[in-house]
Parts: structure tokens; sequence; C-alpha cells
């Protein structure tokens, strides 16, 4: 059974930085890509970031390039976003998600649908 478990959401003020943990559980993260996506009320689930399996595709969301960074820990088997320069466009609930496919990623990476496994969520909320 696949687990995704998302930590280091938080309360900052704009400029601030938050880095959020993702621990993967079932599954490895160098067999399987992992997504970061985020979603505010009433609004779909957006893409963030996503690194691949082989840990040599990465991209990011326009919005959040060149502020966010994701990286992983293959020992710990966890991905982490790393968010510098934190807005108050920038909060909301974020989500790790992971694809049951092994070895897998190609340009739909950035469409939730593609992904199997979510976490609970973690909460970011940024005053201006």
């Amino acid at each position: 059974q696949v687990q995704l478990v998302e930590s280091g959401g938080g309360s900052v003020q704009a400029g601030d930085s938050l880095r959020l943990s993702c621990a993967v559980s079932g599954q490895l993260v160098t067999s399987h890509t992992v997504g970061w996506f985020r979603q505010v009320p009433g609004k779909e689930r957006e893409f963030v970031a996503v690194m691949s399996w082989s840990g040599n595709r990465i991209h990011y969301a326009d919005s959040v390039k060149g502020r966010f960074t994701i990286a992983r820990d293959n020992a710990k088997n966890t991905v982490s976003l790393q968010m510098d320069n934190l807005q108050p466009e920038d909060a909301a609930v974020y989500y790790c998600a992971t694809p049951r496919r092994r070895f897998w990623i190609d340009e739909t990476y950035s469409t939730a649908g593609m992904y199997d496994d979510w976490g609970q969520g973690t909460q970011v909320t940024v005053s201006a």
C-alpha cells in the first residue's frame, strides 16, 4: 500500500521561507515520479513542481520558478519542496502525489489525474 505524508506547512509572512517534506512508503522515489500540487478552496488542484524517478527531470510551474526548489533524499525515501520568498498568492493546501507506474514521466506531468496516490495535504498560509 502506497502512503504519502506531507509535513512542514505553517503560517508565515510574505518573503519568508518554508520547507515541505513528503515521506513516501510502499514504493521508492527512485522508481516513481513525485509531484507537488496545491489547491485553494473553490479552485482546481494546481501543479507546482515535479521530480522524475530518475532525478534528472525537474519542472516547475512558472509562478514558482526561481523561488521553489524540489529535492529528494533517496535514503529516507522523501521528496522536499523548499519555498523561498513566499507570497500571499502561494497560500494553499500543498499535496504530494505519485503514480503507481514505475519509471514514468511524460509531458502530462502537470496533470493531477496522472497521479494515483496523494497525501493528506499540509496548509501553507502567507500573510502580507
